[in-house]
């Protein structure tokens, strides 16, 4: 299996390179000088993913970023994952943090969704997330709750690229 990422920090391109496909045991020999890895689902959010210092974004994995944890160095960086606000997003996340505990959310809040209203779309049926994610904080298992009961809509889904830019690019200071 091959892992797909770009490295954010031109200081750090591979001989010029910044976006790369490799497999997992040579990403895992790879150790780039970064202190921020961010995991988003979608393509399109990977390719477009701002310029940011000692930093990488892998994409594309889906329940797949599993292979993640026997990757030594990741478990030195801050990893920060960007998901579609959705039940299966939040499930996603929860799978993650048990092998990265520390794991953050991005853009996954209730502000972003509600930010977001005109936007949203809805969650195939057959694709939610029925388990209980425990390893949620406190607010971000507040905002799967009232999306697994319908509480702000039927089958509420945000997907992560149809999040305004602006806002990933204001978190990340790069404004």
């Amino acid at each position: 299996p091959l892992i797909r990422f770009r490295i954010l920090d031109p200081a750090l391109y591979i001989q010029g390179l910044s976006d790369l496909s490799v497999p997992a045991e040579d990403f895992a020999r790879l150790e780039p000088a970064v202190e921020h890895v961010f995991i988003t689902e979608n393509r399109i959010n990977g390719l477009a993913f701002p310029d940011h210092p000692r930093s990488l974004v892998i994409f594309g994995l889906g329940y797949g970023l599993d292979r993640l944890g026997d990757i030594p160095w990741l478990h030195r960086c801050a990893i920060h994952y960007w998901g579609d606000i959705d039940t299966h997003g939040f499930g996603i996340l929860h799978r993650l943090r048990a092998t990265f505990p520390g794991a953050r959310s991005l853009l996954m809040d209730r502000y972003t969704l509600m930010a977001h209203t005109a936007l949203w779309g809805q969650e195939p049926p057959d694709k939610r997330y029925t388990g209980n994610p425990t390893r949620l904080t406190e607010d971000e298992y507040a905002l799967f709750d009232d999306l697994a009961a319908d509480r702000l809509g039927e089958r509420v889904r945000l997907e992560q690229e149809r999040i305004n830019f602006a806002y990933l690019r204001r978190l990340l200071g790069a404004d």
